[in-house]
């Protein structure tokens, strides 16, 4: 750290520095709080999602029970091959948002495959549309999470460190200006003492 220069002009940019941070506290406290509020909204939509592919699970279950013979091979009837993505801006951060999912379909005979294979495929082109979608709210979490984190220090930073040494610099430096003046103000009356004496 370099050593603090005792004088008006370092004074003047030691208040401008407190009078920049002190600004800047309040939007940076906001900023923090807006991405706890999207994180604890994130994290809701996610638990909603999870939710929505036990369901989709239980639905197969219960739809489905023929599935558990194993008879049928259902691997890879459908697959991705295409997620679009978005980007929006919160706060500054930059969130991925899901487009448009495109689907791979693997041909099958109607007449070969029981008449449930339909089903599956609809449902399995289902899950996996929203286990894309729960990679992407997994990965939103995940910046949103590194964002709050990044956002406290420097709201600690400045909150902590730098707003209390600034004012103890200007403390410092109003001090020893201060004993400046009062020093001149002694020798200025010995001089004069010495004036009238002479």
């Amino acid at each position: 750290m370099s050593r603090l220069i005792l004088n008006k002009s370092a004074l003047s940019r030691e208040q401008r520095r407190l009078s920049a941070f002190s600004q800047f506290l309040p939007s940076l406290d906001l900023k923090r709080r807006q991405i706890m509020a999207a994180k604890k909204d994130q994290k809701t939509a996610l638990a909603e999602l999870r939710d929505t592919l036990r369901t989709y699970r239980e639905e197969v279950g219960r739809d489905l029970p023929m599935l558990g013979t194993g008879r049928i091979d259902c691997n890879g009837l459908v697959w991705v091959t295409q997620v679009d993505l978005r980007w929006e801006n919160l706060v500054g951060i930059r969130l991925p948002v899901m487009g448009e999912v495109r689907f791979g379909y693997k041909e099958y005979g109607y007449l070969g495959m029981p008449h449930w294979v339909d089903r599956l495929v609809i449902l399995m082109r289902e899950v996996l549309e929203l286990r894309v979608k729960e990679q992407i709210f997994e990965r939103r979490l995940r910046l949103l999470e590194e964002a709050q984190r990044k956002t406290t220090q420097r709201l600690n930073l400045l909150d902590k460190v730098l707003i209390p040494q600034a004012r103890a610099n200007i403390k410092k430096i109003n001090l020893f200006l201060a004993d400046q003046e009062r020093a001149e103000v002694v020798r200025a009356k010995i001089a004069k003492a010495k004036r009238e004496g002479a």
